[in-house]
């Protein structure tokens, strides 16, 4: 039987006890149904594991004993970064869960010129921690112990100015294909568009700023399969779907 896994922002320690957050415990106790006594693996995005037992649960708590840890890890040895032009609605929330289920180590939700996603008031914030329960989510499920970062919301032109590692964006009529590249650190970075693309300027912004573009295949794809698309290929080429 699988056990349930739980990412939870505490400093966890074997032999001590703690006490979930009402999100955790309403998502134990109402969503996963579980019972005092179950087994759960909580993970705090440090890496590794610890495998728990439930102790009280009830409305007004849950508690949970820490009863020891496991150094397990299923990180890529390459290390990728995604500039994630902002789409619409689901379209944007599914590049992100499978990003993280793809293992990328950084995302930067980016405002481009063709982005039809407008921010009022303090929508940028609630947008922001949308992403990150759909990415805390997407950790949770896909047995990651280590939680991708999810930055703040950028603008691409100050943005592409400092990555690192190889640097490409997806554009349909480059010359150039992944496979013609190799990183020389184990470092990827990837800037997709959004619905519509890039405009020549953002272009020409990311080429001077030593980005390549690089084709997927003859065919173009829609904002987010081209995100996912992506980070498959350079998984196989230089990541862990090798093994």
């Amino acid at each position: 039987m699988r056990v349930s896994r739980l990412y939870v922002s505490l400093s966890l320690k074997p032999n001590e006890q703690v006490e979930l957050d009402d999100d955790s415990g309403h998502y134990v106790r109402t969503v996963l149904r579980l019972k005092k006594d179950d087994a759960i693996i909580l993970f705090n995005g440090n890496g590794g594991e610890y495998i728990c037992e439930l102790g009280e649960v009830s409305r007004k708590t849950v508690l949970v004993t820490v009863k020891s840890w496991n150094g397990r890890s299923v990180e890529s040895p390459l290390s990728v970064t995604l500039g994630l032009g902002i789409s619409r609605g689901d379209r944007m929330d599914l590049s992100v869960q499978k990003a993280v289920e793809l293992g990328v180590n950084q995302i930067t939700p980016l405002i481009t010129e063709r982005c039809v996603v407008q921010f009022k008031g303090n929508k940028k914030l609630q947008r922001l921690l949308h992403w990150q329960k759909i990415a805390q989510h997407a950790a949770e499920q896909s047995s990651r112990t280590v939680l991708p970062e999810l930055t703040e919301i950028a603008a691409l032109e100050s943005w592409v100015s400092n990555q690192q590692g190889l640097t490409v964006f997806l554009d349909p009529y480059a010359e150039l294909s992944l496979a013609e590249l190799q990183p020389d650190d184990m470092k990827v970075t990837l800037l997709t568009g959004p619905e519509g693309g890039f405009s020549d300027q953002e272009c020409s912004i990311a080429k001077a700023a030593g980005f390549i573009p690089v084709r997927l295949g003859s065919r173009i794809l829609r904002t987010e399969t081209a995100a996912i698309a992506a980070l498959a290929a350079v998984q196989m080429l230089w990541g862990d779907f090798r093994t």
